[in-house]
């Protein structure tokens, strides 16, 4: 682990300059950072702001960090009252609390000192802020919203089709690269040149036919339809390629079963092929909203993507559960791509795709 966290700091900082970094070693670190904050920089808001109460979400102009007024317990008030430091006057610097406001007018108390109401200008004063994290946000999820059962539905969907995608286009992909028939090149194109169809045109035609089939309003209505994508075929038709037919015409010698050779010698050699399809199945199911939306009409069945949806009314969207809900949907995604994302190069790279 040292010897990798060396390697990786003598990589970043090494330049081309003898004396000091060079200039276009300032233009390349530059341009990286760059991209790096316009990666994870929607990201880092998006999850500060999931710490934020509904009024700091409301507030102009925004911040970046979650503060919130401060509060303060005051006899004599059920309530407590937002506290706010005087910038001018007779009592400038101190920290009054806020009774009412009218107008331009404010109603102010002493914390200290309840007894005496002091009116003052709302410009002769400013609001004492701190960090607070409104941990409610996520708490609310659990307590007042089914987070696990739609979590659960994202889950098992996501799942079952990763695992049907891969077996089905696999075994496509073993039968257009491993095996000599008439119009086997024809059959690739067409599996191709479905890519060039819009999804928007076929989904009057899946609907009806999951409708006939009486899956609507269930996950199986969301999996099956997208059991095999062209893209999945070509990416493993082309890495199987790569495995030499040697092995499969020695497989046959020894009575192997064209089964056997399927499940024992190509899917363990295309691993990384897999690997590859399987992070792109997983963030295509995922993410999916779509198709899902037009299959699921039944609250128990939505999934994460959908629940989202059901916080955005006509008049009114809830955005700090809309945001805690947002982190917590892509934090599986996040992790998965983080432990599976060195397959990815990999894998693509051994397809022979240019």
């Amino acid at each position: 682990m040292a010897s990798r966290t060396s390697t990786a700091l003598t990589f970043l900082t090494r330049t081309r300059g003898r004396n000091g970094p060079d200039w276009t070693d300032w233009l390349c670190y530059g341009y990286l950072l760059l991209g790096v904050f316009l990666m994870f920089g929607p990201v880092i808001w998006v999850t500060l702001s999931s710490f934020k109460s509904e009024a700091q979400l409301l507030e102009f102009p925004p911040s970046f960090l979650p503060y919130g007024q401060v509060s303060v317990e005051v006899d004599g008030y059920d309530n407590p009252l937002p506290l706010f430091e005087i910038t001018a006057g007779e009592h400038a610097g101190k920290r009054l609390a806020q009774i009412r406001r009218i107008g331009i007018q404010a109603q102010m108390v002493d914390p200290a000192d309840p007894g005496e109401r002091i009116d003052l200008g709302i410009a002769d004063r400013r609001p004492v802020r701190e960090m607070t994290f409104a941990w409610s946000n996520y708490t609310d999820l659990f307590e007042k919203f089914s987070f696990m059962r739609y979590f659960w539905n994202s889950v098992f969907i996501t799942a079952m089709a990763t695992v049907i995608m891969l077996l089905f286009n696999s075994m496509a992909a073993f039968a257009l690269s491993k095996y000599r028939f008439r119009g086997r090149m024809t059959v690739l194109v067409i599996i191709i040149a479905t890519l060039m169809i819009p999804v928007t045109i076929v989904l009057v035609p899946a609907y009806l036919v999951v409708a006939k089939l009486g899956m609507l309003n269930s996950p199986w209505g969301v999996i099956l339809p997208g059991a095999a994508t062209p893209t999945g075929v070509f990416l493993l038709r082309q890495y199987m390629l790569t495995i030499p037919d040697e092995l499969i015409d020695a497989a046959r010698m020894d009575h192997a079963s064209e089964w056997k050779i399927y499940w024992r010698i190509i899917l363990p050699l295309s691993a990384p092929a897999l690997a590859v399809l399987a992070i792109f199945a997983i963030m295509w199911r995922w993410n999916d909203f779509l198709w899902p939306l037009i299959v699921l009409s039944e609250s128990e069945q939505f999934t994460l993507q959908l629940a989202l949806n059901s916080f955005q009314g006509d008049l009114n969207t809830r955005w700090h559960n809309l945001l805690a809900m947002t982190v917590l949907t892509l934090l599986p995604i996040t992790l998965v791509f983080a432990f599976l994302q060195r397959y990815i190069t990999s894998g693509i790279a051994n397809t022979g795709i240019k």
